[in-house]
């Protein structure tokens, strides 16, 4: 058994019990921004997604946790977030209503990540988009809905190059 992740992913749902589902990992891109310990800037559309609705988690950053209690800090940092950034250490993401759109979270947070290491690597100051904006674009842009919608073509290619999956 993991038992960091499931100490991680219980302490999670145990804490939040709109959550349907929850995906954690340490992409490249993910651990690259973690490290930062900083939440993204609304400087894309996908940002916005995750504007004012995702925190960066400090407790336990960079440990491997393992015990009860540390778990349910993160859990409690987690909050009513549809992501975090777990400083040090990778990323969260959660669906309120479908295990597809907990899925496309994880990519989308994974590519803003990408997007603003990318911004930032220029050394131009970042053009972040205004308040009223990035709501907008939140709002409108990153629902639950929008999420599993945004998700099926990555659904439909897994089950059209791997049909034995479902077996």
């Amino acid at each position: 058994m993991n038992r960091a992740g499931f100490v991680l992913h219980s302490a999670i749902h145990q804490a939040n019990l709109h959550i349907v589902a929850s995906y954690h990992a340490h992409t490249t891109n993910g651990m690259a921004w973690a490290a930062l310990g900083r939440p993204l800037d609304p400087i894309t559309q996908t940002a916005c997604g995750f504007y004012e609705d995702h925190a960066v988690i400090t407790e336990e950053a960079g440990a491997v946790v393992v015990d009860r209690d540390a778990g349910a800090n993160v859990a409690a940092a987690f909050g009513n977030n549809k992501v975090t950034i777990h400083q040090n250490h990778g990323l969260f993401s959660a669906g309120r209503e479908s295990v597809d759109e907990a899925a496309w979270w994880f990519i989308a947070l994974e590519r803003a990540c990408e997007i603003q290491i990318k911004a930032e690597s220029t050394g131009s100051p970042l053009k972040v988009i205004g308040r009223e904006a990035a709501l907008h674009s939140r709002n409108h842009l990153a629902t639950p809905f929008m999420a599993w919608l945004h998700f099926q073509p990555i659904y439909d290619a897994i089950a059209r190059e791997q049909p034995d999956l479902f077996d």
